[in-house]
């Protein structure tokens, strides 16, 4: 999901990493976030001292969505500047008014500059006032482009989950895969798209009391599918669960990335295995959908 909004100041006293606090189990593995938007306006320009937090929070890597023309230049500068960030460019179904009439030809300059995914593109009927006319147009496009270059693409469903698998089954796919980012589709439906290439990510959202179907959905996830993800900065994690705290001058607390570890804890307490034999896994899958990237 991808919120945009009006950027607001973060505090001075940007993040607090307390370190020495954190379980000696989160302190010892890699992280790997499927799926963010560390560009997004909020974070107050301050995205060079988030991603030094997040490497000493244990972040490895993380894809960096941009959801429409507008933002791939920041997606795209953030790549060039950080190794962590593995950049993934698309056009999000909320977006889609926004788009110009070479948005695909622009979009192809953008996965030319640097080695990068497809993504955030997807089908929505959820979103109140949101026209779906058009949405699987685009959505086929580039999930055409992400085919014939075989990278990786990152899905937003919601409230169209048969739809989505029918389109899947009946076009050809990236050979590598594809992300759910933020799967929230029933569990009869997992080994269907599994067998279509899909990865499943689970965002800390899902930790929160109220979403414990979603969670038990991942009960279901192949172990060889699973993915990790934050979202930031939507789809916050219950706020006693917040490792490292990001205030912004309202007062009001911001998910971002460095508070991976407290998702990888979260779903690994949930699912009843050490957060040591959890991340290895994720990391292997991670690494199999964005390799070379």
């Amino acid at each position: 999901m991808f919120g945009g909004g009006v950027s607001k100041s973060l505090n001075s006293n940007l993040v607090c990493l307390a370190i020495r606090n954190l379980p000696s189990s989160i302190l010892e593995v890699n992280f790997y976030d499927a799926h963010n938007h560390l560009q997004d306006d909020r974070f107050g320009g301050k995205q060079n001292e988030l991603l030094a937090a997040c490497k000493k929070s244990g972040v490895a890597r993380m894809v960096v969505n941009g959801v429409c023309e507008s933002d791939w230049t920041q997606v795209l500068q953030l790549a060039q500047s950080n190794q962590q960030v593995l950049p993934s460019f698309g056009y999000h179904p909320w977006y889609l008014a926004e788009r110009t009439p070479d948005w695909l030809k622009i979009l192809e300059t953008f996965l030319d500059a640097i080695p990068s995914a497809i993504g955030e593109i997807g089908l929505d009927r959820w979103k109140p006032d949101l026209s779906y006319a058009g949405q699987e147009e685009v959505f086929l496009a580039q999930l055409r482009l992400a085919t014939e270059r075989n990278l990786p693409v990152s899905i937003h469903c919601l409230q169209t989950w048969g739809r989505l698998n029918d389109l899947l089954r009946e076009h050809p796919r990236p050979a590598r895969g594809f992300v759910l980012h933020s799967f929230g589709g029933p569990p009869e439906i997992i080994p269907a798209f599994a067998k279509l290439g899909a990865y499943f990510s689970f965002p800390g959202y899902f930790l929160h009391e109220r979403k414990l179907r979603q969670r038990e959905t991942f009960r279901s996830v192949p172990v060889e599918r699973l993915l990790i993800e934050t979202d930031a900065p939507d789809q916050p994690l219950p706020l006693e669960k917040h490792l490292f705290p990001l205030a912004t001058a309202d007062g009001k607390t911001l998910n971002y990335p460095a508070n991976l570890g407290a998702v990888y804890q979260g779903l690994a307490e949930f699912l009843g295995e050490p957060i040591e034999s959890l991340a290895p896994r994720v990391e292997e899958n991670f690494q199999r959908v964005f390799a070379g990237l």
